[in-house]
């Protein structure tokens, strides 16, 4: 299964108030291998409060940081109240397939201002900044040209890491779940075998947890058993340290 390859362990949506999902999950993986994990950090999950007044949360980030994870800008709020999607493509992109899509319709000058607070509080922290992912991956036009100016390295979508400014795309098919009902998990289950499968020969595969996951036995032991395996014939590293050694 892609000998020599690598692949990273990528959990989303990682805030105060979705620790608790992650923390048995992580604490069995740090038991068993102490990969190293790549976590997408939300500075104000669904503005439930600024991440940097939880100090118990930031010491936890700093002690990942140290054991070698590597923390990701993730949005700002990871909402999308509005305004309304007009087209039917955008509905289903923003109202069915998610509600989380927080940079799909932001104006560059909103799309800015968030960009420059996660900025501000990374900064302040003294973490690395190098990687900003969307929610759900969505980026519209105005965002776009917002990040383009922004001092992050790096940026990604379901097929690969972009490098920035430019956006010049290295390969990295990510898997993912959708954990919300019955029929979505009987159905991430077979996809994601078949996406793994077909990607076996990808110089980087991408784990894409989130906390909804940790909610269902199937989604959960599937990452844990594919975790299992990929060890067996890939390295786990973090999004950075392979983009960097590629570059």
């Amino acid at each position: 299964m892609g000998e020599n390859g690598a692949f990273a362990i990528v959990l989303h949506d990682v805030a105060p108030a979705t620790w608790p999902a992650y923390q048995g999950f992580v604490t069995e993986l740090d038991r068993r291998h102490g990969p190293p994990l790549t976590l997408l950090v939300v500075p104000d999950y669904h503005r439930q409060g600024r991440l940097d007044r939880f100090s118990d949360f930031l010491a936890l980030l700093e002690g990942r940081l140290e054991r070698g994870d590597e923390l990701v800008l993730h949005g700002y709020h990871h909402d999308d109240p509005g305004p309304l999607p007009l087209s039917p493509r955008a509905w289903i992109r923003r109202r069915i397939m998610t509600h989380e899509g927080e940079f799909a319709a932001l104006s560059g000058a909103e799309a800015r201002r968030r960009l420059e607070r996660g900025i501000e509080l990374f900064r302040r922290q003294g973490w690395p900044l190098r990687g900003f992912v969307p929610p759900a991956w969505m980026l519209g036009e105005e965002a776009r040209s917002a990040l383009m100016e922004s001092p992050f390295r790096y940026t990604s979508n379901p097929s690969a890491l972009l490098q920035l400014p430019d956006f010049s795309p290295c390969e990295a098919p990510s898997l993912v779940w959708s954990a919300r009902s019955g029929w979505r998990r009987g159905l991430s289950l077979l996809w994601n075998r078949r996406r793994l499968e077909r990607n076996r020969h990808a110089p980087l595969i991408r784990l894409g947890i989130h906390p909804v996951d940790m909610r269902f036995p199937l989604s959960r032991d599937y990452w844990m058993e594919t975790i299992e395996a990929l060890l067996s014939s890939r390295r786990a590293t973090t999004k950075w340290e392979w983009l960097e050694g590629i570059l």
